[in-house]
């Protein structure tokens, strides 16, 4: 089993493990974008109190969320793409973000801070926190106060800034 660790910009962190059992593309993905450093400096950009806080494909300016472009796209492993995916959305799971497209999704992920059922067998779900402490830090960032930013919904008032993904010993 797989291990990372979030580092936030204001010194919290996430810890997670990664479990391929149930996505190993998602697993594989993941963690070769830690491993490029491709995390480094994206942000929470969307956070929802009481449902998921998610990152990985924007940067954070005054007055926009800038995107960064993800080297790939992989077929998502849930119900309802054909892949049997038993892990659940309950809080503290990590999940793949997507489009309306099965296979569209890249860098961006989401932590549930809640139990999301109506999300089982329709997104990948990969890992889970791997501490109270962990998940009680998403549970904070999804009480971040939020706003408008350039046409972006739910966006952070004060940025909370991915400072590194990195694998854990």
């Amino acid at each position: 089993m797989n291990k990372v660790c979030i580092e936030l910009t204001d010194g919290r962190k996430i810890n997670l493990e990664l479990m391929e059992q149930y996505a190993p593309l998602a697993v594989e993905n993941f963690l070769s974008l830690v491993k490029d450093g491709f995390y480094d400096g994206l942000c929470f950009h969307r956070v929802i109190e009481n449902f998921m806080i998610q990152g990985g494909g924007f940067t954070q300016g005054k007055s926009a969320l800038m995107p960064k472009a993800a080297p790939r796209t992989i077929k998502g492993e849930f119900k309802a793409n054909g892949v049997e995916n038993a892990l659940k959305h309950t809080p503290g799971v990590i999940s793949m973000a997507r489009t309306a497209f099965p296979d569209s999704a890249s860098s961006q992920f989401f932590i549930c801070v809640e139990e999301l059922p109506y999300l089982d067998g329709q997104y990948a779900a990969f890992g889970k926190t791997c501490d109270e402490q962990s998940l009680a830090v998403a549970v904070d960032i999804s009480k971040t106060a939020t706003g408008f930013l350039g046409g972006f919904s739910d966006v952070p008032v004060t940025p909370v800034v991915i400072k590194s993904i990195k694998t854990a010993d």
